[in-house]
């Protein structure tokens, strides 16, 4: 097993996945990264289930899992159906857990949640401030293209005013 300092950052936002409009990780990656078995979490979990109600965890079916592997990439087989932890069930495992490896990588989870959550308010921000700007710049566009169906009118104007003002000496019949 890998220890803590063996897990840059990058690979455990890797693991954080997007299931049920929810992020979040499973049971297998933070056994893992916790160093313990996915059998010895599973059974800490179940001997405390009452702290972990639905929106903090969730068994996802084996076909649903199935579904979302191509998203995910490739796993091995599975028998059993994974446990989906939220942040607040990532959480709660600190406390299920009593081991320091688990509370140490439990804390570094948290605060990656933490970014992401940070970092997607932020490109709510940016998203926002874009499409009001679209909104200023579509209504320029539309000012721009008046005006130049202005100019274009002026200067056909001003080419028939041209063509029927010819310069010069006609020959005038008497």
């Amino acid at each position: 097993m890998k220890t803590k300092g063996d897990y840059p950052d990058e690979t455990i936002l890797k693991q954080i996945y997007m299931i049920r409009d929810q992020r979040i990780m499973f049971d297998f990656d933070l056994a893992e990264l916790y160093g313990v078995e996915t059998k010895q979490l599973k059974r800490a979990v179940r001997r405390h289930i009452d702290r972990f109600p639905e929106d903090f965890m969730f068994e996802i079916g084996l076909e649903e899992f199935e579904n979302q592997r191509c998203q995910i990439g490739t796993f091995n087989a599975l028998k059993y159906r994974p446990f989906c932890f939220t942040e607040q069930g990532v959480t709660m495992l600190a406390c299920v857990l009593n081991s320091l490896t688990a509370i140490q990588m439990n804390i570094r989870i948290i605060r990656l949640f933490s970014k992401m959550r940070e970092a997607l308010s932020t490109q709510k921000e940016i998203i926002a401030r874009l499409e009001l700007i679209e909104r200023h710049v579509g209504d320029h566009n539309k000012d721009l293209s008046k005006l130049f169906e202005a100019i274009h009118l002026l200067l056909s104007r001003e080419e028939i005013r041209m063509r029927t003002n010819e310069i010069g000496f006609t020959k005038t019949r008497d």
